[in-house]
């Protein structure tokens, strides 16, 4: 028996946290992981390591996974050879276009396609000869808020002030529970160490939530604000700090500030406290809290970006840090200077440049925001979805009315699904393709790197070999790429492995001048514990992507939809309103199915206030049914002195036990799905971001 010490991170979150990974060989058997801990010399994490990492060996090992193409006969699942499905595959999405157009094809990209540096490298091959204007992607049910304020502010969609969290001295969270999500564009692995260090040189960190969550629980103030309150807090704050001459010069260049000013000066602490339900004199105390530190960040995440105001929030974010001097600052919001720079190697993108064909929603980036993606599915006429592409998602769990979707993808005439599993929304599909898993693939992390709060590089290298007759995931794009240019004659462009592309990638960044080639791939195999590359410094000027090099503080798309705030009035005193929730030992909807991340207490239940379980008549662990204007759904309730009276929080990702998903540890999980009673009616209206948070509903005994 040999045993044999590896390196390498986890990419099941966003924490990218350093693992040492025991495995054992003998003559006759294969390689087995025998131990997962935390990398105690890693240069990020420090040895930290989450439930999710340990869980890696359970998805090695789940006999659900699926390790060779899968073609749906009927109601039955039979194997398909690898050649055969590509012909499969570029047969019928070319016969559909040739019949309906190009856009008759859509495309759904979910959360997992950034965890895998093959999906990011080689996706494009394949997808980009369709030709479609019907993109979507997890990216409008999370954090697209982000980039279209980044875009519109600093021209770049992934230019994303991260907080300094290890510099500041005072930390405004709003919507994060970043000790449940490990961070979340904050990558940011160990925490709640890094909080506590702010408390223990002096600092203070604030939580604003309508529940008071792992992370509230720990912080030196905890805020209840009511549900899409956000922007009406955010405002007051921005408000104060200009009325009570708060406010900081700012070394960057910025246009539009005396706007803002002007904009704001009707959004005062008291108009804005009935409509966020904090108190005018809490609001005022706050921001002269936040102004009179010596650095401060204000940091915004799930919460804030899945409600109707999402991108007026994230733009109001990024004001209090620039107007109090905190933006592009030291112990402020900084943005990552990553070995390989999508920034610099990328152009800014694009917003509305043209519409979906049912709604009229905006496109950003090449992508229509995933509410509307049923609705072109299931309306008639020119342009009409007729076939399916998925990609590691599952929008029947993930996005709002889910069971309007299964209801579209019921009636579509051909799905292909890159997955892994027989999921709720894979079940659908006519072909499952999937890769090779975590373990038995190389990685780089491109995009969590952009979001981390210390400069750091690592390319993790594949623990167990390639199962025979298994491909990686860049693979299979390239073999449906080489078959969709055959059938459509159409000429491929050369291309390349994705530890190659990564290659280029560092030599040509910040770190790997083409000349002395001083990072490189072939560099960080002699750090297995990765390297660090220096704190976060100023260098938002230089990199800016607007047109004139300038921030805009005041962009005229995000001025418009003030008039749309303005028009907001008071909640009813009777609503109850919905959020989500997470929990540190999931991802979204796609970690159920391993015995060690869902053991335990269950976390499905509803939470709800003591008060208001009684004013309706139930009681803790009663089964209820929740409407909303979609649908309902039954679950158990529990009473919880962390939520906010006229609040209730449903986690997401729940509901497994649907006819024809095949995990089988996930279909024994109680619970149901957030996402059947969210409406996919509600968006963002300037970005299209889902509105999942805040979301009205009835509570009754079921």
């Amino acid at each position: 028996m040999t045993k044999t010490l590896h390196h390498r991170a986890c990419h099941l979150c966003e924490a990218i946290c350093g693992l040492t990974i025991e495995t054992t060989a003998s003559e006759d058997a294969d390689l087995q992981i025998t131990s997962i801990k935390g990398d105690t010399q890693d240069t990020f994490s420090r040895g930290h390591i989450c439930p999710k990492a340990v869980a890696l060996q359970d998805i090695q090992n789940d006999p659900d996974r699926l390790r060779q193409p899968m073609r749906r006969v009927g109601s039955q699942w039979q194997p398909i050879a690898w050649d055969d499905a590509f012909a499969l595959v570029a047969d019928r999405l070319s016969a559909i276009q040739e019949r309906h157009g190009q856009n008759a094809v859509a495309i759904y990209q979910g959360n997992p396609s950034v965890h895998n540096y093959g999906l990011m490298t080689h996706s494009n091959y394949f997808l980009s000869l369709l030709k479609t204007r019907n993109r979507f992607s997890a990216t409008s049910v999370d954090q697209l808020p982000h980039h279209l304020s980044s875009y519109l502010m600093y021209g770049h969609g992934f230019l994303l002030p991260i907080p300094d969290i290890d510099h500041t001295d005072f930390m405004l969270i709003l919507g994060g529970n970043p000790l449940a999500s490990n961070g979340s564009i904050m990558t940011v692995p160990d925490v709640e160490k890094r909080l506590k260090a702010i408390q223990a040189r002096g600092g203070k960190v604030v939580v604003v939530d309508p529940r008071r969550s792992e992370t509230a629980a720990m912080a030196d103030q905890h805020v209840f604000v009511r549900p899409g309150g956000d922007a009406a807090l955010l405002f007051g704050l921005l408000n104060t700090l200009f009325a009570e001459g708060l406010t900081r010069d700012s070394h960057l260049p910025v246009d539009g500030l005396e706007d803002v000013r002007q904009a704001v000066s009707g959004f005062s602490a008291e108009a804005m406290s009935p409509l966020c339900s904090v108190p005018a004199a809490q609001i005022r105390q706050l921001a002269r809290d936040f102004s009179s530190a010596k650095t401060a960040v204000c940091y915004g995440r799930m919460g804030v970006s899945t409600q109707a105001f999402g991108t007026l929030c994230h733009w109001l974010v990024q004001l209090i840090n620039l107007v109090t001097g905190n933006l592009d600052r030291v112990g402020g919001a900084l943005c990552t200077e990553p070995a390989v720079d999508l920034v610099a190697s990328t152009s800014g993108g694009h917003f509305n440049l043209w519409q979906s064909r049912v709604s009229g929603r905006p496109e950003y980036g090449g992508e229509f925001p995933v509410s509307a993606l049923a609705e072109e599915i299931l309306t008639e006429g020119e342009g009409q979805v007729r076939a399916l592409v998925t990609v590691a998602g599952n929008p029947v769990l993930s996005t709002p009315n889910g069971r309007q979707l299964e209801h579209a993808l019921d009636g579509l005439e051909f799905m292909l699904s890159i997955d892994l599993y027989i999921n709720e929304t894979t079940r659908y599909a006519d072909l499952i393709l999937p890769s090779t898993s975590a373990l038995e693939n190389d990685h780089y992390d491109t995009t969590f790197n952009m979001f981390a709060v210390r400069n750091v590089s690592r390319f993790n290298r594949a623990i167990l070999p390639k199962p025979e007759g298994a491909l990686h995931d860049w693979e299979i794009f390239v073999g449906l790429a080489q078959a969709f240019a055959a059938r459509t004659g159409k000429t491929l462009k050369p291309t390349m492995p994705p530890a190659q592309m990564i290659d280029f990638g560092l030599r040509a960044g910040p770190y790997g001048d083409a000349s002395t080639h001083k990072l490189s791939v072939a560099s960080l195999f002699d750090h297995p514990h990765g390297v660090d590359l220096g704190a976060l410094k100023a260098n938002l000027a230089p990199r800016l992507k607007t047109a004139n090099q300038r921030v805009q503080a005041a962009p005229p798309a995000i001025l418009a939809d003030l008039a749309r705030f303005a028009a907001l009035q008071a909640p009813p005193a009777d609503e109850l309103l919905m959020i989500g929730r997470r929990h540190v030992r999931s991802n979204n909807s796609w970690m159920h199915n391993y015995h060690r991340l869902v053991k335990g207490k269950p976390r499905h239940q509803l939470l709800m206030h003591p008060d208001d379980l009684a004013s309706r008549g139930l009681c803790d662990g009663q089964r209820v049914r929740v409407s909303s204007r979609i649908g309902e759904i039954e679950v158990e309730v529990m009473g919880s002195a962390d939520m906010m009276k006229g609040v209730v929080s449903l986690p997401h990702g729940w509901g497994h036990a649907r006819p024809g998903v095949r995990m089988t540890i996930a279909m024994a999980q109680p619970g149901s799905s957030a996402n059947d009673l969210t409406d996919e009616r509600q968006l963002d209206e300037l970005s299209g971001n889902a509105v999942l948070n805040g979301v009205p509903v009835t509570v009754a005994a079921a």
